[in-house]
């Protein structure tokens, strides 16, 4: 093992923190979970001994039944694509710079982006992004560079991680003004928003379905935003594109997504995919590389790196970001996923989600002290209001029957009180896991 750091480095660490020594540090964690004692046999066990072993304190675990959804959500992933991407010719692939060694993930890199262009209808798509929340603060970012505007409206019903990242882009940007357009009944008040656009307007950005699951009225918000000369930003779910209309048919000038929920596991956060697309007047504002389908000097198809907009090969005052990379391993699950599934699938996919979330509030309603706090229709999550604390209800339910009821809203949206809950149900929750939710809900509310 090697330690980096000195014993000098680490006293003046510790005297710059204020403390004398490690244990000095650690006494503000409680004592329980110090210096734990290890129950191991006194004879050492082979391998077969310690899987075996091993097995049996698995099992003396059971997984928690999640119904935690806020952006990242738990779906069936084909065995299928793990096996294809555990292949070494995929795992190891890396940057596509030299383009004659890297037709094969250059030309994974072009069906992503072709599938991408297809699921949202929108012209150009990039080779992927960090996530879904730096797709966002980019879009927003291309947006105010085209129109040259310094007004940037938001919804108030956008997922609040998207919104930290987009100010976290406009940080060193004093001039630009973030405005929260509010929601009515949980869907952006139109209204409202009319008399919030203006000719210093760069852009509407927002999300469907948004953080409350609620589907937006893409079309009319879409509209309300051009006549103002304002372009749009939409936030589009790709798992609910077989169902919804996609970004592209009502007029969206840069759509974006997380695709974590195209093939990709939850994973403890990460990492995941940021899906950006735009129309094709915007390609040159679009961060990160696109790569193209060209032939050789033989009339050969080949694929090459089309377009880099970033720093390292355009002069830096012409970059239209500081993104380095693409997630190309991540990129191709989805792309698998999306060739898996295909079209119908998706709609099969979208349909078993609505379904699911469907079920799930009509039972949870049914709970003497909770009830549906919005009345609009909903994908797969939705909002319960629950007369008690939601946070300690989470709490007490995950201690003892490990069951996550869903993310708690009071930190988020405080004039909601502390009784909101956003629940989640997408294709893998059965019925039985559903009424075991709701049998939990019933007996500890």
């Amino acid at each position: 093992m090697f330690i980096p750091n000195t014993l000098k480095d680490r006293e003046e660490m510790l005297k710059t923190i204020g403390v004398s020594s490690i244990k000095d540090l650690l006494r503000q964690v409680p004592g329980k979970y110090l210096y734990p004692a290890f129950d191991l046999p006194e004879t050492s066990l082979d391998e077969q001994q310690t899987a075996r072993r091993m097995k049996t304190l698995a099992a003396g675990n059971p997984p928690i039944l999640s119904f935690l959804g806020a952006g990242a959500y738990e779906r069936y992933i084909p065995a299928a694509v793990k096996a294809l991407i555990s292949r070494g010719e995929y795992l190891t692939a890396y940057t596509p710079y030299q383009a004659e060694a890297s037709q094969g993930l250059l030309q994974t890199i072009y069906e992503y982006q072709s599938s991408v262009c297809a699921l949202y209808a929108m012209d150009c798509a990039n080779a992927s992004m960090y996530d879904g929340a730096s797709a966002f603060g980019e879009a927003v970012r291309a947006a105010a560079r085209v129109t040259g505007r310094k007004k940037v409206l938001c919804q108030e019903t956008l997922n609040p991680q998207y919104l930290r990242t987009l100010k976290t882009y406009f940080a060193n940007s004093e001039e630009y003004r973030f405005v929260t357009v509010p929601h009515k009944d949980g869907l952006l008040d139109a209204e409202k928003l009319a008399g919030l656009l203006g000719a210093d307007t760069a852009c509407l950005a927002f999300q469907t379905p948004n953080f409350f699951g609620l589907p937006e009225d893409a079309p009319k918000l879409s509209e309300l935003a051009h006549k103002a000369g304002a372009l749009v930003v939409a936030a589009a779910d790709p798992a609910s594109l077989g169902l919804f209309t996609p970004p592209g048919e009502y007029g969206a000038d840069f759509a974006v997504g997380e695709g974590q929920s195209l093939g990709l596991s939850l994973s403890y956060g990460g990492p995941y995919l940021g899906v950006f697309t735009c129309k094709k007047e915007y390609v040159r504002q679009m961060p990160g590389r696109i790569a193209g389908m060209t032939r050789d000097k033989d009339g050969r198809r080949g694929f090459v790196l089309t377009l880099q907009a970033r720093e390292q090969h355009i002069r830096r005052d012409k970059a239209a970001s500081n993104i380095c990379s693409n997630e190309a391993l991540c990129a191709l699950s989805a792309t698998i996923y999306l060739a898996l599934l295909g079209p119908e699938g998706l709609k099969e996919l979208g349909l078993a989600n609505a379904r699911a979330a469907a079920f799930a509030a009509e039972r949870l309603a049914a709970v003497k002290g909770a009830a549906l706090l919005f009345k609009a229709p909903f994908f797969n999550e939705f909002v319960l209001q629950v007369k008690s604390d939601a946070t300690s209800l989470r709490e007490k339910i995950l201690a003892k029957e490990r069951i996550d009821i869903g993310l708690p809203l009071k930190n988020f949206y405080q004039g909601l009180g502390p009784g909101a809950l956003l629940v989640c149900a997408t294709e893998t929750k059965t019925e039985e896991d559903i009424l075991r939710l709701q049998k939990a809900l019933k007996e500890n509310i």
